[in-house]
């Protein structure tokens, strides 16, 4: 259901329909030009209903507007052939009951809360010629996907019931319900309800102005198995505080020596047990973590086939990752480790997700050093990754030290800039710490630092670290007094947190005592991509 009354589609009787797709159902988020075909997916799935109450094209550009990764569609043939439309809430546990007018602003979503703890399904609707097919099934799993990968308490919904008319002073609409929960009864939308995974919770009067279901509507609840409420809480929720937080976990990392790839997993999950501890919601590992391999290999290996045999080991390192993110629901930043590609070997970080997906960010600025002895080429793409806890960006150790790349992605909208380094001496170490936090202050964002430590024995190279892990801040009234949320003790192997507050960003970019990003001199200087920079949805 959506902002005006209307029978969610996957509910009403599918037809036999003698369409056969030339290609898989595929399910994507929603995009503003999807707008006038949702809603003419709508008329068609909802043609009993008077078109007055039925929304269009303005209701689905706001929603989409409003919440974009909430709203998906399904397409078969280059053909939209259904949707589902969502908004986080925040509700009231002791009384969850709301009409749907309430709770989606009267179909304009303008009551999405991002700091909400609940997953409102608001509308699903499937093409008439389309149901019956798989369609509904894609949409809600979609769903159910939003709602683990933004780590909300529950999904709700009102249902209707429309085959209680038919009992009508035979039962109670309670009574109906539960004999179709119990399987003595059936009822089309009720019983897709049941199948998608909700719960039923109560019933209630007055949710929508719906003839069939006399009135009556049910609450359903579908619980996420996979909740953390202590990371919700530290995130916020409106009712108590009116910022978002983001509680960040970066390390210094002891590149000591070890036998076996077993050694280096049992490290990386010390980390990963450290910082889900500490209910991190993201985990910042270094450059070059998997360097430390290097003491694994024959002595006297040299430092180009050292390369090539870590170049190989580049799966079960990214097995590894995508494991330990999973497991402990993390976004993990796995530092970076070479890759080969068709254009050569590059400096390659990832970022993995707690449903198991991984995205990459090549560096792009290298050092002599990494050119001459590792054979490092330089990398491709500005990405901004769109993630549940807010936009992110990699920029790796060299890349920080050119202020252009950090400026076009704050443009862009990065919160937090991830920043994994490897620096064998102070000097080197003192380049990329001060230029971190400049970016910092000259953009009104927040710099992560991740650093490795100690030193590798009998190694070609890493045998000399020099790091400090460091949270950047800007420096104004709302921010710590030095611009520093949190830093750890020089060369030892530790781990530093903070809680990152993404509303005083958006503030104090607007209202502070300087502000950088605002005042700047168009009309004496430009700043332009000669390549586009890349909005990645991450799931």
């Amino acid at each position: 259901m959506d902002g005006l009354p209307r029978a969610p589609a996957n509910m009403a009787n599918a037809t036999n329909s003698k369409l056969s797709s030339k290609e898989p159902i595929k399910v994507r988020p929603a995009k503003i030009e999807d707008a006038a075909a949702m809603a003419t997916v709508a008329l068609a799935a909802y043609a009993d209903w008077p078109a007055t109450n039925i929304a269009d094209k303005r209701n689905y550009s706001l929603q989409i507007a409003a919440f974009p990764s909430g709203q998906v569609v399904a397409v078969a043939d280059g053909q939209l052939i259904g949707y589902a439309t969502s908004l986080i809430v925040q509700l009231d546990d002791d009384s969850p009951w709301y009409n749907h007018a309430e709770l989606t602003g009267h179909g304009t979503f303008s009551t999405h809360d991002p700091a909400g703890q609940t997953l409102y399904g608001a509308d699903i609707a499937v093409h008439p010629d389309w149901q019956g097919k798989g369609v509904s099934k894609l949409l809600y799993k979609a769903r159910r996907t939003l709602m683990k990968r933004h780590n909300l308490k529950q999904m709700v919904a009102g249902g209707r019931i429309p085959g209680y008319a038919v009992y009508r002073g035979q039962l109670t609409a309670q009574e109906y319900v539960d004999k179709v929960t119990a399987g003595e009864l059936r009822d089309s939308a009720l019983n897709a309800h049941l199948h998608a995974g909700y719960g039923v919770h109560g019933v209630h009067y007055g949710y929508l102005d719906d003839q069939e279901s006399l009135g009556y509507a049910t609450h359903l609840v579908m619980p996420n198995i996979d909740y953390q409420p202590r990371k919700r809480l530290i995130a916020g929720a409106p009712v108590r505080r009116t910022a978002r937080h983001v509680r960040v976990c970066a390390m210094q990392y002891d590149q000591r020596r070890i036998g076996t790839f077993e050694d280096f997993a049992e490290q990386v999950e010390y980390f990963a047990d450290s910082a889900n501890s500490y209910d991190s919601h993201l985990l910042l590992f270094p450059e070059f973590v998997s360097a430390q391999l290097f003491s694994t290999l024959p002595r006297g290996t040299a430092l180009p086939q050292a390369v090539a045999q870590l170049v190989e080991m580049a799966p079960r390192i990214h097995a590894l990752f995508t494991e330990v993110a999973t497991r402990h629901r993390l976004y993990v930043v796995g530092g970076t480790t070479p890759e080969r590609s068709e254009r050569g070997l590059r400096n390659v970080a990832r970022l993995y997700t707690p449903s198991g997906a991984s995205y990459t960010q090549e560096k792009l600025h290298i050092t002599p050093a990494e050119r001459e002895y590792w054979g490092i080429g330089p990398g491709d793409g500005i990405k901004v990754f769109e993630t549940a806890i807010g936009r992110l960006a990699i920029v790796v150790c060299y890349d920080i030290e050119f202020p252009e790349l950090t400026r076009m992605l704050v443009e862009h909208g990065v919160d937090i800039i991830l920043n994994p380094f490897a620096t064998d001496e102070r000097k080197s170490y003192l380049r990329v710490r001060y230029c971190a936090h400049a970016r910092a202050v000259e953009n009104m964002v927040y710099v992560v630092m991740s650093g490795n430590v100690g030193g590798l024995s009998r190694s070609p190279s890493m045998f000399l670290n020099y790091g400090q892990a460091a949270i950047c801040t800007p420096s104004d009234f709302a921010f710590p007094m030095d611009g520093i949320a949190a830093e750890g003790i020089v060369n030892t192997q530790t781990v530093v947190v903070a809680d990152l507050d993404l509303g005083a960003l958006d503030i104090q970019r607007q209202s502070a005592s300087v502000r950088p990003l605002l005042d700047r001199r168009h009309d004496l200087y430009e700043l332009h991509a000669k390549v586009p920079v890349e909005h990645v949805t991450v799931v």
